[in-house]
């Protein structure tokens, strides 16, 4: 069986809606190219030409879309090239395989992505880390929202989170993080439920922290849920965005009652922490 890459380019403006309808359609994370070229995935011919239909009927002419077969690629392995030992503040983040002497200082992430986003080569995901390190105190509560790998809630653990539950809506990146979860000696603080962020959130709170490491439109889309669940004085973490749409989320955060506390950007992601009064 042959796997289809669906490559879709539009307008600046129309993009993370694009983007947005992309993730909720696949339940993966995109690719976003250099020139704005959005990238997904389908498992064989039927799907891909399914979802080639459904783009035109949901956004028209204004796209292009283009469909390339992939060559067959054992990802079982392949999602290990270029990973690494990556230190983002206390935290050293290591494959299972690499061969490392961590110093004493450091909080040792153990993290297989396979094929689940968060691995900390991606910068979107070393923002929503530092802020994380910066604002999670032992005994806090925690939820980690499309939390993919588990990075972000193993991190959040391991800093003395009381208890973490980290929502994922794609079905097979929850054994993924579960099987980082257990090799990290996480499971009786990190619990995964798979679902609607939108639909199981407002059920978990409160809490003292938020995590969203996703896009923008989705993030916002969130912003109610995410302050529901917190605490008075809890705080939210929103990434996955670049430094250009920080304009545009900034407006939605302080009219959903958010006040910004602190922004980071990482080659080229953009990441903000926001307090709930």
């Amino acid at each position: 069986m042959s796997w289809y890459s669906i490559e879709v380019q539009t307008q600046d403006d129309h993009r993370q809606a694009v983007a947005a309808w992309l993730v909720g359609q696949t339940g993966q994370a995109l690719e976003e190219r250099d020139d704005g070229t959005l990238v997904s995935f389908a498992e064989d011919l039927p799907h891909a030409e399914a979802l080639q239909a459904a783009l035109a009927l949901a956004h028209g002419t204004g796209i292009t879309v283009r469909r390339k077969v992939l060559p067959v690629i054992d990802w079982n392995v392949a999602w290990r090239a270029g990973l690494g030992t990556r230190r983002v503040g206390r935290f050293a983040i290591l494959p299972t395989w690499a061969d490392h002497a961590a110093p004493p200082d450091t909080v040792v992430l153990t993290v297989d992505p396979e094929m689940a986003f968060g691995s900390g080569e991606h910068g979107s995901t070393r923002v929503a880390l530092a802020l994380l390190e910066q604002v999670c105190r032992p005994g806090d509560r925690v939820l980690d929202l499309g939390c993919g790998s588990g990075i972000l809630s193993i991190a959040a653990a391991k800093l003395g989170a009381s208890r973490v539950v980290g929502i994922e809506v794609d079905g097979d990146a929850v054994p993924v993080a579960q099987r980082n979860i257990e090799r990290n000696g996480v499971s009786d603080v990190v619990n995964l439920l798979e679902g609607d962020a939108a639909v199981l959130v407002p059920l978990l709170g409160p809490v003292d922290i938020v995590v969203s490491n996703i896009l923008r439109l989705v993030n916002e889309g969130l912003l109610p849920e995410a302050l529901g669940a917190l605490r008075s004085g809890g705080t939210a973490i929103f990434s996955g965005m670049e430094p250009s749409e920080a304009e545009a989320f900034r407006p939605p955060l302080t009219a959903s009652g958010f006040t910004i506390a602190r922004e980071l950007i990482d080659e080229g992601w953009w990441a903000v922490a926001v307090t709930k009064p």
